[in-house]
């Protein structure tokens, strides 16, 4: 705990101060980055790890300090840019985003353009996100058109595809560790399936995910895909995760990586959600100074929230305003500087965001009873169905009215959260490949109380290495290495 506690002060002292030591020209470039040319380094938030580049990053979750992995240089936009980048699409602004942070040597551009689309690929609408603007000013951005009706598809399909990009490179094979509280689980899932030189284990919550969330982990059945069941909380299941990366050794053997939102690159995928909102909620770019666009973040880990601050640190003239459930524990932060543990975890109907431990801030809280209202009031002025996760940040859209053009983020689909409509008393609206997941072959792992659930994964880890060691060994590739650009993930 008191890891994550100086975890959280780090990165938002690099937020909240200039993390660049070089001050920004009178005149920046075109390209917007410091008016000279920088090589992209990542550092610690702790700052005793060095310097490392994007490759390593992406392969790393905690940097060896402890702490995490953020660019060196925070990139600063002008005025031209923006109204430049305005007119783009959602995946432009991907590949516009990730080409500052990720250097040519490492990715050539035009590969970079092609892994994104790639990733996007599988998306349901054809802007791959979009707005939906409602009555009383509230703009709606649904970030949830992917394969598994979840806003993580986003980062994660992206990750998925560099990830796959250096492994077919450098002919190596990785251990991906992954715990969910909701949605993280079958994004990361979707985005590594089948793939043969990567292994993804997820722990999920048993019982405090929804059906449709646990249906969307289990039914995928794929030799590289391993799910357990844990009867714990969100919170308890990271336990067994951490010791797995603190045991370096294991770690380096096995080339254990995380894709949670400690992963640098699920952030920097992410800062196109606040760009893309602001310049379909701008009035105009034509105005000086420019205009102030509110967005409103639903947060759980603190993911979101993260790249919305590096987004306003890269000139983006945006307020911010993090929103949570009854668990709280970042709006007590926020207000009262209190970072303390509450006695549990509350279940509430936005359970992607019941999360204690966080390494990013977030401030103002929705209960049940404010979301189910949200959710009502919605469909009776729009016939437009919220998530409850969703519903938070129209809560405070409807609770705090403000002259300021405001975009609050939808991070999940109404189909996902069946249970959370009917007790709002709306009828839920659910496509046919949603209702065959309730007839599908189910696979997964029971973990129970008192079970040794460190040492469950571990057994596992150690026989998917042996299968692909062997799979390599038919196949003539080289066996199981160790990753020795990257360094180790620790907890």
């Amino acid at each position: 705990m008191r890891r994550l506690r100086a975890n959280l002060r780090q990165r938002l002292h690099c937020l909240q101060n200039d993390v660049c030591p070089l001050p920004a020209p009178a005149t920046p470039a075109a390209c917007g980055f410091w008016g000279r040319s920088i090589t992209m380094e990542y550092i610690s938030t702790r700052g005793g790890a060095g310097t490392v580049d994007f490759e390593r990053t992406l392969f790393s979750g905690f940097a060896s300090d402890g702490g995490l992995f953020m660019p060196k240089h925070i990139p600063l936009l002008d005025r031209d840019t923006l109204r430049r980048w305005s007119s783009l699409s959602y995946p432009e602004l991907v590949k516009e985003l990730c080409s500052l942070f990720i250097t040519a040597d490492l990715v050539p551009r035009s590969t970079l353009s092609d892994l994104v689309d790639r990733a996007f690929s599988r998306f349901r609408h054809k802007d791959v996100v979009h707005v939906s603007r409602l009555k009383d000013g509230l703009n709606v951005l649904e970030l949830w058109h992917g394969v598994t009706y979840a806003f993580k598809d986003l980062s994660l399909s992206c990750t998925g595809q560099l990830l796959q990009y250096f492994l077919e490179k450098r002919q190596k094979h990785i251990t991906v560790v992954v715990g969910t509280s909701g949605d993280t689980g079958s994004s990361a899932v979707e985005s590594v399936r089948g793939q043969k030189n990567m292994d993804i284990f997820v722990l999920l919550p048993k019982g405090l995910c929804t059906q449709i969330q646990e249906l969307q982990m289990t039914t995928v059945i794929e030799d590289n895909i391993h799910i357990f069941a844990a009867h714990g909380n969100s919170d308890e299941i990271d336990v067994p995760i951490k010791e797995l990366f603190a045991d370096v050794d294991f770690a380096r053997k096995y080339n254990l990586m995380s894709l949670n939102s400690v992963n640098w690159s699920r952030i920097m995928v992410q800062i196109a959600h606040h760009f893309y909102a602001y310049f379909q909620c701008a009035p105009s770019l034509d105005t000086t100074p420019l205009p102030v666009v509110e967005i409103v973040v639903p947060t759980g880990g603190g993911g979101n929230i993260t790249a919305g601050c590096i987004a306003q640190k890269m000139g983006l003239p945006v307020r911010l305003v993090a929103v949570v459930n009854s668990n709280d524990i970042i709006h007590r932060t926020v207000q009262h500087g209190d970072f303390s543990l509450s006695e549990s975890v509350k279940p509430t109907l936005a359970s992607a965001m019941d999360i204690q431990l966080s390494e990013t801030l977030r401030s103002c809280s929705a209960s049940d009873e404010d979301i189910v209202r949200a959710m009502r009031r919605c469909w009776e002025e729009n016939q437009y169905l919220l998530c409850p996760h969703s519903a938070v940040a129209a809560h405070y859209h409807y609770s705090h009215p403000d002259s300021t053009p405001r975009c609050c983020l939808a991070p999940a689909s109404t189909v996902k959260f069946q249970d959370a409509l009917l007790r709002a008393g709306l009828v839920p609206q659910i496509p046919p490949e949603i209702t065959a997941l309730t007839t599908m072959e189910t696979r997964s792992t029971s973990l129970q109380r008192g079970q040794d659930w460190t040492q469950a994964l571990r057994e596992q880890i150690e026989a998917a290495a042996k299968r692909w060691e062997a799979q390599s060994s038919r196949l003539g590739s080289p066996g199981q290495q160790e990753i020795t650009r990257q360094g180790v993930t620790q907890a």
